[in-house]
């Protein structure tokens, strides 16, 4: 029986829920693998591993169930932000943005950010891949590669195209059913400024410099199909996978440079959980450096500075952090016009400069105003869209910090966005094709006018950048993958200098890819699956 037919058998429910009552109530001392946090990569990583009935595999998660209206409903994805399914996040100030403190939301909870984001499914650009098989040294990486992937894991609902696109994969993904006008006005207006327009974002389009698309979705029947809800959920019912929330990882276990558990707070109740053969931290791209510190993996200086004993020191550890900063350009409805879908329904990538080959821009319309919490203050139409415009590229790098040895105490983040002055000229180029978009003569049936920026220049409009500079939650790189002094883990996602710890999340790229990065993480988590299965022969 597949996927689809033991979730749609009336019993299934039943059988999942006792089964995950009866596993974790009696928690075994040690499992085969522990791999913790259930969310994009996570539930890849373990669902695959599970499919061996002889290996036991244990799946950790900090939050709760995803079992509410919030998560599963494709409209209420706003409705997450600052929820209890949000580790609510927040960065340092920034001066680079007026002393402002952004707030980064990630998921918590099954599912992680795949069960709060927007369902966006964006593979990458064919230069990221490529990039990731350079630093990695290893083809495995490469484009073609992950073009495999994705042609299995998908199952495609658009027009056939074989080339790109594969069916009968765990992952429901489609167009944007029934778009709203303003995302077809979106291609329209593309079009208009010689942006080629393609059937779907995730082929041809992003093998050359870009250009506009109708979103593709992880949305079946009206409802999130979040990656825990492809993976690990038609699992539950199996008594090898034992999936335990509410379940805070502290740190990993060594004897000697062997990871051997995992510490854990339980109900609030603190554990060591044994693992035979592997670790697998999945806890994204500020928990995962988080748990590696206090396990003893890091700058070896910061380390002995809080009294943490020094496992490896890898000065990587927290640094290269990276994300999408977006700057948000809104327009007032002549009328209202309810946002369809997840009310993001049309995207675009394209380039700065015209000499460039590869994108370095990323445009996603949103069916609603979205300013910040600066921009609000020059006043928010009643009905309006937003071109939720930013950098696919960033210069900028962050980084992240220890403030104390208890691991209950967050890191201290510092964004640093538009530190790099290089991506203020981006984001110049950013607004101001942003602008020439929605004045666009496609538009101009639906709009009643520009509410913000308008035709700012000079230090206004670097005023307005920096005031209305948002994350897109595209947090990453912060453990890379890569081969030199910074680099935390290697071509197969193992740690550097110790045994039976890898890191499979968004934190190992080695720099943010095109576009959201879910899609990408759940190709991270099929690459470790197959690494982790090639080395214990599984």
């Amino acid at each position: 029986m597949d996927d689809r037919a033991r979730q749609n058998d009336p019993d299934f429910a039943v059988r999942a829920r006792e089964n995950q009552a009866r596993l974790t109530s009696a928690l075994q001392p040690s499992y085969d693998l522990i791999v913790c946090g259930a969310g994009s990569s996570g539930s890849v990583v373990a669902r695959r591993l599970a499919e061996n009935a002889d290996v036991q595999v244990l799946l950790l998660e900090a939050g709760g169930s995803d079992e509410s209206e919030a998560v599963l409903d494709p409209a209420l994805w706003p409705s997450n932000l600052g929820s209890n399914r949000d580790w609510g996040f927040r960065a340092q100030p920034n001066p680079h943005l007026d002393g402002r403190e952004i707030p980064m939301s990630m998921g918590k909870g099954l599912g992680g950010g795949s069960s709060i984001n927007v369902m966006v499914w964006a593979r990458g650009h064919r230069s990221d891949w490529e990039h990731f098989a350079s630093e990695a040294g290893d083809s495995r990486w490469g484009y073609e590669s992950a073009l495999g992937i994705y042609r299995r894991i998908e199952n495609w609902q658009g027009a056939p195209d074989p080339k790109f696109r594969g069916t009968g994969g765990p992952l429901w993904v489609q167009p944007a059913p029934s778009p709203s006008p303003i995302a077809l006005a979106m291609l329209d207006a593309a079009r208009e400024l010689d942006i080629p327009v393609f059937d779907h974002p995730n082929g041809p389009m992003m093998e050359r410099a870009g250009g506009a698309a109708i979103t593709d979705l992880l949305v079946q029947n009206g409802r999130r199909r979040s990656l825990y809800r492809a993976y690990v959920h038609p699992w539950l019912d199996r008594p090898n996978l034992t999936v335990l929330t509410e379940a805070l990882v502290r740190r990993v276990v060594f004897q000697g440079r062997r990871a051997t558990g995992i510490e854990l707070v339980h109900d609030g109740k603190p554990m060591v959980i044994g693992a035979r053969m592997e670790v697998v931290l999945s806890l994204g791209a500020i928990q995962t450096p988080k748990v590696l510190m206090h396990s003893g993996i890091g700058d070896r200086a910061e380390l002995e500075t809080f009294g943490v004993s020094v496992v490896e020191n890898l000065p990587g550890v927290g640094r290269n952090l990276q994300d999408h900063v977006s700057f948000g350009c809104t327009w007032e409805l002549s009328e209202p016009l309810a946002p369809r879908n997840s009310g993001s329904e049309a995207t675009m990538y394209w380039k700065s400069r015209p000499e460039m080959h590869a994108p370095d821009l990323l445009f996603c319309q949103v069916e609603f105003p979205v300013p910040s919490e600066r921009t609000a203050a020059r006043g928010v139409p009643a009905h309006g869209w937003t071109m939720f415009a930013g950098l696919a590229r960033p210069e900028s790098r962050g980084r992240l910090r220890l403030q104390s040895a208890d691991p209950a105490d967050p890191l201290i983040i510092e964004a640093n966005f538009l530190s790099d002055s290089r991506d203020v000229t981006t984001a110049t180029a950013c607004v101001e094709l942003c602008r020439e978009m929605g004045n666009a003569q496609a538009f101009h049936p639906f709009v009643r006018g520009e509410a913000m920026p308008g035709n700012l220049k000079g230090d206004a409009l670097d005023r307005y950048i920096r005031d209305a500079a948002v994350t897109y939650w595209h947090q990453s790189c912060t453990a890379k993958m890569g081969r030199d002094a910074m680099s935390v883990v290697d071509g197969a996602l193992k740690v550097y200098g110790v045994d039976a710890l890898r890191v499979a999340d968004g934190s190992i790229m080695p720099r943010v890819t095109t576009g959201n990065t879910q899609a990408p993480c759940a190709v991270i988590g099929e690459r470790a699956a197959e690494m982790i299965r090639e080395t214990h022969g599984l």
